[in-house]
């Protein structure tokens, strides 16, 4: 990256143009249960109650999931 280090940074008090995009999420796709025992992952489990069919993590903290999955890394390796 070239950079001029002569020219000054213009200092202003306006918004980017483009710093106010919004996030698009997609929404939920319904799932039979046979379609969401088909779609888990290894560290995922499914939930069913009478009204609905979940995805979720087994292990819901992010960090206890980093170590989980760095341990079975370091296992297949050993």
């Amino acid at each position: 990256m070239d950079v001029n280090i002569i020219k000054e940074k213009k200092l202003t008090n306006m918004r980017a143009s483009g710093s106010d995009n919004t996030e698009r999420l997609v929404p939920p796709r319904p799932m039979s249960l046979e379609q969401a025992l088909e779609f888990i992952a290894d560290d995922e489990c499914v939930e069913v109650t009478p009204h609905n069919v979940r995805l979720r993590k087994v292990v819901l903290d992010q960090q206890i999931r980093g170590r989980a999955r760095s341990n079975a890394k370091h296992g297949e390796r050993g």
